[in-house]
């Protein structure tokens, strides 16, 4: 294509409700795609994915805006590609909706999903969720679960780790999704699966990359199965993976990457209709709000389409239980919205949120983006908050810079206040309205650990040089009490109760370990056993609050109505939530709290439980960066 059509009068034109892709049959498959300008199509089919030449190239027939053809008998197993002529040029490309391929995505796959459904997948069920703040999310690459030797794992790497049963560590404790479970945790959320770029799946061990690279979004990845040119297998053990979570009562949401793809020029997009699919500058440039190269283009009725079918195919097929939207900000309202409507038909219980920022200037103008500031039109979808994350423990774009608790907790003191009531406005709280971008807690989800930037244990660190062990070890479990016992929704990085580490060979530690290799991304399963009161800790708060509604309240007049604050010396706070007072204490030194008679401790600075630990009356010791979590 010489120039960039007018893509308004495209999507006027030719913008096509149809089904799309290699929709199967016994008796026969009909190829069906989009891309209204080209000058040619044809469906090349291959025996293997590995197949130097096509058996069969059959020209498709142009009909309305798409290019169709059927070619009869049963073709699960067989392998295909487009071929587009644009402009006099020929190229060829995996279809951007087919269901499964070979090895690195070069071609799709004609499949039955009838064969693909392992034992007992009749019977599977989506997690059920009352609200999104019953939830407690535990993020998850694959490659970390099971790469590390202190896991006694068969499948190291796979996703069929996840099915192992009874695996342990060196000290013959119990690990992997078991472990998992027994934490105590709603949801996994796995780092993107599906086929990503930037692995070569025939030699896996060979790199490592966290995944947000789409190649093709509708395919598992198949470096994370025992034989990625087996489009079958491919998408059985994704299953596999779903079904095993689903019978601990564990759900699996998808982490989805629809704001870029890793190539633009060679990605299957541009080849199937050049230019559409990408959000480019007035000067006619690619727009670059990923930080990635590119943009996809959401607002355009195909691209948008593309998003909404996507969801609803993985939602459905794979029963998944929510997807989490890596850049959401780059994303329409629009588009989001109407996905959501149709997610909820197929799995009310499902839950959705995302990054409600950009990685750089992007084009599409604010009114229309999936950013915090919009979140009130987005009702269906939470947001990360980044203020709960830099109000707790400093900004994350300085190692030095602390929060509330490593070393300025009287400066962010008010900011606890109000993320502890999940960042809704209320009069009480003095922060600007403005700064108040929810008004319901099921929109706000409070972390101080992820994936990104440096692990919470790993900051603890470089922001307290001077503190000993066990200081730090009462920061991070006062952070811990914090993500947990706020009005919200609370999620963690998988290995963060276990005070997890990325320690980089220089001697300092790994901010963004995306291509770094297993050694500093696994989970160091022994740490169950040796960091085993950190864990418990965790555990016992995960506990409290799925007992108690109060920690879990589902609006923001609930909040205003349940939810005092009391202010102590030195930033400290008292927090009354129902029948429940929290005492934090974020300074160095103990703090002496009046208790008003006789009282159930639920946690101290030692243990948590969703049982009285002990009784205490009169005053109260809480000791230096720790909370106490008691009921009269």
């Amino acid at each position: 294509m010489d120039k960039i059509p007018d893509l308004s009068l495209i999507d006027k034109k030719y913008a096509y409700s149809g089904e799309l892709g290699a929709l199967y049959s016994r008796a026969q498959t009909t190829f069906r795609v989009w891309s209204p300008l080209a000058e040619r199509a044809a469906v090349r089919l291959y025996h293997t994915a590995k197949s130097h030449a096509p058996f069969i190239t059959v020209e498709m027939k142009r009909v309305g805006s798409v290019w169709e053809q059927t070619v009869p008998g049963d073709l699960h197993g067989v392998f295909y590609t487009y071929e587009f002529t644009n402009d006099g040029n020929t190229r060829e490309t995996i279809d951007i909706y087919a269901r499964s391929a070979g090895a690195n995505g070069v071609r799709g796959m004609v499949v039955d999903l009838s064969l693909t459904d392992p034992a007992g997948w009749e019977n599977d069920r989506p997690v059920k969720l009352e609200s999104y703040t019953d939830a407690v999310i535990c993020e998850l690459h694959v490659r970390d679960l099971s790469s590390d030797e202190s896991g006694n794992f068969r499948l190291r790497g796979k996703f069929g780790a996840f099915c192992e049963k009874d695996v342990t560590n060196g000290f013959s404790d119990v690990i992997g999704l078991d472990y998992i479970a027994r934490l105590g945790v709603t949801h996994i959320h796995l780092l993107p699966v599906f086929d990503y770029q930037t692995v070569d799946e025939t030699d896996p061990e060979a790199g490592f990359n966290w995944g947000y690279d789409p190649l093709n979004y509708n395919i598992p990845e198949g470096s994370y199965t025992t034989d990625p040119d087996n489009g079958t297998e491919r998408v059985k053990q994704f299953k596999e993976l779903i079904h095993a979570a689903h019978e601990k009562g564990v759900g699996v949401i998808m982490d989805v990457v629809y704001n870029h793809t890793y190539s633009t020029g060679e990605s299957p997009f541009t080849r199937t209709f050049p230019e559409y699919y990408y959000r480019h500058n007035a000067d006619g440039s690619l727009s670059n709000g990923s930080a990635c190269g590119n943009e996809f283009a959401s607002e355009r009725a195909m691209a948008s389409r593309f998003i909404v079918d996507s969801l609803c195919y993985l939602a459905e097929e794979y029963r998944l239980d929510g997807f989490r939207f890596d850049l959401m900000g780059l994303l329409d309202i629009s588009t989001l919205n109407a996905a959501a409507e149709k997610l909820r038909a197929i799995n009310p219980s499902i839950i959705l949120y995302g990054e409600g920022w950009t990685g750089g200037e992007s084009p599409l103008d604010e009114s229309l983006r999936a950013m915090k500031k919009n979140a009130r039109l987005l009702p269906h979808f939470a947001m990360f908050s980044d203020d709960f994350r830099d109000g707790v423990k400093g900004s994350v774009f300085d190692d030095e810079d602390c929060g509330y608790v490593n070393g300025n907790a009287e400066k962010n003191s008010m900011l606890m206040r109000s993320v502890i009531s999940a960042g809704i406005f209320r009069t009480d709280v003095q922060r600007p309205a403005e700064q108040c971008w929810t008004d319901s807690p099921q929109q706000t989800v409070n972390y101080v650990e992820a994936h990104d930037n440096l692990t919470l244990f790993d900051k603890l660190r470089l922001s307290m040089p001077e503190a000993s062990e066990e200081e730090l070890i009462a920061a991070d479990k006062l952070a811990a009490a914090l993500v947990f016992l706020s009005q919200g929704i609370p999620f963690i990085q998988a290995g963060q109760e276990l005070l997890r580490s990325k320690p980089a060979p220089d001697g300092g530690f790994v901010h963004d370990s995306y291509d770094s290799p297993d050694s500093v991304n696994s989970i160091k399963w022994n740490d169950v056993t040796i960091h085993r009161s950190v864990m418990e800790y965790y555990r016992g708060l995960i506990a409290i609050r799925k007992r108690f509604p109060e920690f879990r309240l589902k609006s923001g007049g609930e909040i205003r109505s349940a939810v005092r604050f009391g202010e102590l010396d030195g930033g400290a706070l008292s927090v009354r939530i129902g029948s429940f007072t929290l005492v934090i204490n974020p300074c160095e030194t103990a703090l002496e709290y009046h208790l008003p008679g006789l009282s159930d401790i639920y946690a101290d600075s030692r243990n948590a439980s969703d049982q009285p630990l002990y009784q205490a009356e009169g005053r109260i010791a809480i000791k230096p960066r720790s909370v106490v979590l008691f009921r009269t």
